[in-house]
């Protein structure tokens, strides 16, 4: 594994808490969201990750050596699916979606769950921020070296 390797693990991960972000932060966005456009309350989404693997030729698998070369290459994301958990309840007779019984069925997103979501993928991406810098850093020093 080289370090443009290690560059491209880094990328793929930034890209893949990027998105991470993006949906906690729909999540968040219709925390209240009563009536989608099939008329139902929002539910809740969540972000699948996998490991992204390296794909070796059919003649490298044959060999013994090719255990070592199996290695990851990155993340990627597999899907993005919606929470099944059940929907919250409100008494709320006023309200345009309330039933005949004055409950209003409200979206499954807690925002404390979604904020510790957001901090896990903010330093997750700075992780990988601070990765990618610590490679870039290390192939300059080589190139000093080289120089010399």
């Amino acid at each position: 594994m080289g370090a443009f390797s290690a560059l491209e693990i880094g990328a793929s991960a930034l890209t893949a808490q990027r998105l991470r972000m993006d949906v906690i932060s729909q999540n968040i966005a219709n925390a209240n969201t009563t009536r989608t456009e099939d008329g139902t309350p929002y539910r809740r989404r969540t972000v699948l990750f996998e490991e992204r693997s390296q794909q070796a030729p059919f003649s490298e698998y044959l060999s013994d050596a090719s255990k070592a070369k199996l290695v990851g290459s990155g993340v990627r994301v597999s899907k993005i699916v919606e929470d099944g958990s059940p929907l919250k309840e409100v008494y709320d007779p006023g309200h345009p979606d309330a039933d005949e019984n004055g409950i209003v069925r409200m979206p499954n997103v807690d925002i404390v769950t979604e904020m510790v979501n957001m901090i896990s993928a903010t330093r997750a991406y700075e992780a990988n921020v601070t990765m990618i810098n610590a490679t870039k850093g290390m192939a300059n020093k080589a190139l000093e070296i080289g120089r010399a």
